[in-house]
């Protein structure tokens, strides 16, 4: 895996992925800024969200639940100097389907937290990482998500 970061100006990056995708990063004004986009540190905290959930989605379906949605809203601090890791990440799952249980769900959370998200596994070297969740029932005939 390889990716390129660019110097625009001042404190904004431009970040390109082997993909070929890519992002601006930017600082906040009071660094020399303009706020054009994300910190590189909420960078990795998104990161690691979108590695859990899609691990979360996989693990959901092939136990046959039927996931409509699922989103992680996550709570970190960091080191007040330098370096400035985190040092607490908390995560709260919020899964919506019909009919689920939550002892696969709560499976599910661990198998990714434990195993599978390498991101949240690296980032759990230096940050206490705790998550916790809520089960949104879905009426019958509520739309399914979109595939990740």
């Amino acid at each position: 895996m390889k990716s390129r970061v660019k110097w625009v100006e001042n404190v904004c990056f431009m970040a390109e992925a082997d993909s070929g995708h890519a992002l601006i990063m930017d600082g906040s004004p009071d660094i020399g800024g303009r706020n054009l986009g994300p910190r590189p540190m909420e960078l990795l905290l998104m990161g690691a969200g979108g590695c859990t959930s899609v691990d979360v989605i996989m693990i959901l379906r092939k136990s046959r639940q039927d996931v409509t949605g699922c989103e992680v809203e996550i709570d970190a601090d960091r080191a007040g100097d330098h370096p400035k890791v985190f040092t607490r990440i908390h995560m709260h799952f919020i899964v919506r389907g019909r009919g689920l249980r939550a002892e696969i769900v709560e499976r599910a959370i661990r198998l990714s937290a434990e195993k599978y998200c390498s991101a949240s596994i690296m980032l759990g070297k230096t940050a206490a990482m705790t998550h916790d969740f809520e089960i949104v029932e879905e009426p019958t005939g509520a739309q399914p998500a979109a595939t990740p």
